[in-house]
């Protein structure tokens, strides 16, 4: 990438302040959300490639809508005392 083309990065960034910010926290919602499902699933490879590498959020929503399946809660049938009652 030569000088101009980041200046012209740097120069649209100036000019579109809200772009940026909208940016930063698209990345930051997707990148929270696939991090806690990787870390829920025990999956260290993942975290560690979404934690690294910014796809500007195209990485973790793979992960998150066709890589991994949310871990539901376990379900209780009953009280967990230990009693059967007398």
């Amino acid at each position: 990438m030569d000088i101009a083309k980041v200046q012209d990065l740097i120069d649209l960034a100036k000019a579109h302040p809200d772009l940026v910010a909208f940016g930063a926290i698209w990345v930051m919602i997707w990148k929270g959300l696939a991090l806690w499902r990787a870390a829920e699933h025990r999956a260290r490879g993942w975290f560690i490639a979404i934690l690294i590498v910014n796809t500007l959020g195209l990485l973790e929503i793979i992960y998150l809508f066709f890589v991994t399946k949310p871990i539901k809660p376990e379900v209780s049938s009953g009280p967990t005392t230990g009693t059967t009652g007398s």
